[in-house]
């Protein structure tokens, strides 16, 4: 693998931490700001909404340089939004520095894929975009606890500052490692939208939606289940959690391998397998060592899907796929805030917490039928380009035959 697929897994390294560390930060941040807990999670709502409505923005905005140029200036604004949360004297401005830093998270990721598939040779195109997610995966089981810890110890504002540093490290690294790629020519704007007609990529980012979603349905309501009905102990989550950024490190490297040999078998397996695991997550909540093993499971089939869904994208959205590619990161934060809505609905109903395991079963099932379809669809439409052809052919010899009559 090229040594640019490392600086863009530093680069995703530094983007995964500063998502995920403030969910173990919120006390001391409330408590600084004079907020209350609620009022703090605006920080990880503003945050992921940034992620949404910002990887289609920014992709836009940058459709008219290089794609190295604004990974550059992507990571540049990640470093700004940081240094801004780190010195924020007030709630406000640190909600503005946490949204600023998001902007950058969807297209980085998006382009990222794109210039990792690009590096490679066609038939390693998902093991290097594995390779750049790795960065993200990692970030959950080495720079969320640190992170937190060092928030605890420390000061939140230390860890934000860190992040800031990595922020740099990994422009650097993009710098002086990744080639300068310039846009094919000939792709606009226009060609880049011209892919949302095709109904593969449809496909696939709802695929995206689902069977992500049903991997937090069950993640974001963890602390509670394994508190309350399994019986773990507090500081015991922080464990579980690194469980869970383990499995998806290693489900992340399995699914950038295989999806590069059989892309759609891969999304089945692992698709039906976290279907199965999070309804028996139902029954498994009740018991210490089969909750870890289930935790761990769930994070590596989950993240099992993120390769062969996001070469999906690239592969249907060919020639102009860089929007697509950054839409397709935003449809996973779609995920996460729909399936975590839908776990407190649930929890609200007073079905317990337990309950979003089941939500998160029917939203990985869904995509497996989507996907399913989407192969009957891409079969049924190969058969068709395989007989029009064969129907020129023909059409073609009966003229030849009909003007050798009349020339007889």
């Amino acid at each position: 693998m090229p040594l640019a697929l490392l600086a863009l897994a530093i680069g995703a390294f530094g983007i995964g931490t500063t998502e995920f560390v403030i969910m173990g930060l919120l006390p001391e941040v409330a408590g600084d700001f004079g907020v209350s807990i609620p009022t703090a999670g605006f920080l990880v709502t503003g945050y992921a909404l940034g992620v949404m409505f910002g990887a289609p923005l920014m992709t836009v905005l940058g459709t008219k340089i290089s794609r190295k140029r604004m990974l550059m200036l992507l990571m540049g604004l990640f470093i700004v939004g940081n240094l801004i949360s780190a010195v924020a004297p007030t709630f406000t401005v640190m909600l503005i520095g946490r949204v600023i830093a998001s902007l950058a998270h969807g297209a980085f990721f998006g382009i990222g894929s794109v210039v990792a598939a690009d590096l490679v040779a066609p038939d390693k195109k998902a093991g290097a975009i594995a390779m750049m997610f790795t960065g993200l995966t990692v970030a959950n089981v080495v720079g969320v606890p640190l992170g937190t810890l060092i928030g605890q110890s420390a000061g939140w504002r230390v860890t934000f500052t860190v992040v800031a540093a990595l922020g740099v490290l990994g422009l650097a690294g993009i710098a002086k490692l990744v080639p300068d790629m310039p846009k094919p020519e000939g792709v606009h704007l226009r060609h880049e939208l011209a892919a949302f007609k095709n109904v593969q990529v449809l496909l696939a980012m709802a695929m995206t939606v689902l069977g992500f979603g049903g991997v937090f349905a069950a993640i974001t309501y963890i602390a509670p289940m394994m508190t309350n009905v399994t019986g773990y102990a507090d500081g015991s989550v922080t464990w579980l959690l690194v469980l869970f950024g383990l499995g998806m490190v290693g489900g992340n490297l399995i699914g950038g391998r295989f999806a590069d040999r059989a892309l759609m078998p891969m999304l089945y397996v692992s698709l039906g397998a976290l279907a199965v695991v999070l309804a028996l997550f139902t029954l498994t909540a009740h018991n210490k060592i089969a909750a870890a093993v289930t935790i761990t499971l769930i994070g590596a089939l989950g993240f099992a899907t993120v390769p062969p869904l996001q070469k999906r994208v690239l592969d249907q959205a060919h020639g102009a796929p860089t929007l697509a590619s950054a839409v397709n990161i935003g449809a996973f934060n779609l995920g996460n805030a729909l399936s975590a809505w839908l776990g407190g609905v649930v929890i609200a109903a007073g079905m317990g917490y337990t309950a979003p395991n089941w939500v998160g079963a029917v939203l990985a099932a869904a995509a497996l039928l989507l996907a399913v379809l989407s192969a009957a669809l891409e079969r049924r439409s190969g058969s068709a380009d395989s007989v029009e052809p064969a129907a020129v052919k023909a059409e073609q010899a009966l003229s030849v035959q009909q003007q050798a009559v009349v020339h007889n």
